[in-house]
């Protein structure tokens, strides 16, 4: 089965095809997987402008589509379904991709699918990069199947830019919330921070490079911001509180005629993504014990963050818990996972009994608030 999947629930226009061998999932393939960038359109305004955003996919999926028929050899009458981000995300960018996939669908007489951007970031980790057959010949293969129902339950941690959840799953399509942050998103507090210190859009690669810069003996710093929420009772987490102790921390050294040299800059950076990974991690695992999960699964742009994935890992190793991590081209926003996702959806008995509602091409709807639980 080939489906076509659709993302454009930012600034990304990402277009992609998956081929799955089997309707159990035991051979999932990705043909091609062609992401076109609006970051230097953004980088002016610090941040993403939805408007403009939208204005870009509206130039951008034509072209995309063209590039990814041209990349596979395949034509549009060779699609067996047609898998769209229809939310969350920003409501002018997913109205521009719904429209197009859904114009797709009734020039071609397609089935399509509304699927949720978050659930796509879940199921990026079972999703392998486009390798010659030698580089194939290299990778160990030692990710569970998705059929394999000794995979469940399925811890995820989604953390990106708009995200910071906790979330269970018993099996496909059934989730359950366990903790979610109470203010910013951990992606958005990398973004004001990386802003506080004068570096560039967006916040979290800026910030982990230079925290990877960090020199000082032990490798300690000197600094020490609070880890916000790391004894409370819940799984819910606070970054506000973080990213106002940078401000106050960089405000009192501006008072004291303090220069923040590059080494300072560094050192803000090292200790907050400390600070962060620390609670991330810590709340994650006591999840994970709690609900005697069988795999946790990190998930979400902020999971390409070095530290974050190396000590969740380590500390999923621990506890004998399996610890998936999306390969780094899938972290950030891509249509391959969409187009996993939808297919996913697409074969649970839910979606079909709900045809009347998603699977038609005049009941796609964008949906800037659609929450997976």
């Amino acid at each position: 089965m080939l489906i076509l999947g659709i993302e454009t629930s930012c600034d990304d226009t990402a277009m992609a095809v998956l081929e799955v061998k089997s309707n159990k999932t035991k051979e999932i393939k990705v043909l091609t997987s062609v992401i076109s960038s609006q970051l230097k359109t953004h980088a002016t305004y610090g941040g993403i402008v939805p408007n403009l955003a939208a204005r870009e996919h509206s130039k951008n999926l034509k072209p995309v589509l063209e590039c990814v028929l041209k990349e596979t050899g395949l034509s549009m009458e060779q699609v067996n379904l047609i898998a769209v981000t229809s939310g969350p995300g920003l409501i002018p960018s997913l109205l521009v991709g719904t429209a197009f996939a859904k114009a797709l669908a009734y020039k071609y007489n397609k089935p399509i699918i509304g699927t949720n951007h978050i659930a796509g970031h879940i199921y990026s980790n079972w999703l392998e990069p486009v390798l010659s057959k030698k580089e194939k010949a290299k990778r160990q293969k030692d990710k569970p199947a998705l059929n394999d129902r000794k995979i469940f339950p399925i811890l995820n941690l989604i953390v990106s830019g708009g995200h910071t959840e906790l979330i269970l799953m018993s099996g496909h399509d059934k989730y359950k919330r366990l903790g979610q942050t109470r203010d910013d998103a951990v992606g958005e507090a990398f973004d004001k921070v990386a802003r506080l210190l004068g570096l560039g859009f967006p916040g979290g690669p800026a910030v982990s490079a230079l925290a990877d810069k960090f020199e000082a003996p032990n490798s300690k710093s000197e600094i020490k911001l609070p880890r916000p929420m790391l004894h409370d009772k819940t799984l819910d987490f606070s970054f506000s509180g973080l990213k106002t102790a940078v401000f106050y921390l960089l405000r009192d050294w501006e008072k004291a005629g303090v220069k923040l040299t590059d080494q300072l800059r560094s050192a803000v950076c090292y200790e907050f993504q400390n600070a962060v990974t620390e609670v991330l991690v810590t709340k994650t695992l006591r999840a994970a014990e709690k609900y005697k999960v069988k795999t946790i699964a990190l998930a979400g742009g902020v999971s390409a963050n070095k530290l974050l994935r190396q000590t969740l890992t380590e500390g999923g190793e621990k506890l004998g818990i399996k610890t998936l991590v999306p390969e780094m081209i899938y972290t950030t926003d891509n249509a391959a996972m969409i187009a996993l996702a939808g297919y996913i959806a697409y074969l649970g008995k839910k979606e079909k009994a709900d045809s009347s509602r998603r699977n038609s091409w005049q009941r796609v709807k964008a949906d800037a608030n659609w929450e997976i639980v």
